[in-house]
């Protein structure tokens, strides 16, 4: 089950930072770790080989180039997130499945489950964080919003290959955070909307 050099931790946590990761910032996850392995630095597994050709290059390299200005505009990162919804869990299941290959079969189902599992949980905390986020008219707190995960994509990637027992331990504590941030901004969210829908209401009745 075990690559060269790898076991079976380490595996885990370069599964589970592509399923993490890929709900922040899936075009920046395949292409930096497609570019990591194109480069040399690390010795992608079988089934992550493919992010590193030339043509996924270009594709992830492409969408990432768009996601990166996309993600900063308010309203615009919103509809965004709102659209990668279907795209972004599947894919971080696919990716952390890639990690342990088709001749792996039960690890690469536990680690599909995982990594979308991650990638749910980190993408609904970015939804709901940049659409509270977007009802504030200055621009600024979005944009630091946006660089922060630009940030924390690489970092993530990073630690998984270089510290896996470190990785787990920043997963853990951004778990947490993760629950504490939905379940806080949701309620903001209802408030906000019915608070609104009564605006709209009591419009309507005056007119």
């Amino acid at each position: 089950m075990n690559l060269p050099g790898l076991d079976t931790t380490h595996l885990l946590a370069i599964a589970a930072a592509l399923g993490w990761a890929s709900g922040l910032r899936l075009y920046a996850v395949v292409f930096l770790t497609g570019m990591a392995g194109f480069l040399g630095w690390v010795d992608l597994p079988t089934g992550l080989k493919l992010l590193q050709s030339p043509v996924m290059l270009a594709a992830s390299g492409l969408m990432l180039f768009v996601e990166f200005f996309a993600d900063k505009i308010p309203g615009v990162d919103t509809l965004w997130d709102a659209v990668h919804t279907v795209v972004r869990i599947p894919a971080g299941a696919a990716l952390a499945a890639s990690v342990f290959g088709a001749d792996q079969s039960s690890w690469a189902m536990a680690a599909a489950l995982m990594g979308g599992t991650l990638a749910a949980t980190s993408h609904v905390a970015k939804a709901t964080t940049r659409a509270a986020i977007n009802t504030s008219p200055e621009p600024f707190s979005n944009i630091g919003m946006s660089l922060l995960g630009d940030t924390l994509v690489p970092a993530s990637l990073w630690l998984s290959w270089s510290h896996p027992t470190v990785f787990f331990a920043a997963l853990a504590v951004a778990l947490v955070l993760s629950a504490g941030i939905v379940w806080v901004l949701a309620k903001f969210l209802r408030a906000l909307v019915r608070r609104v829908s009564g605006w709209f209401g009591a419009g309507l009745t005056q007119t």
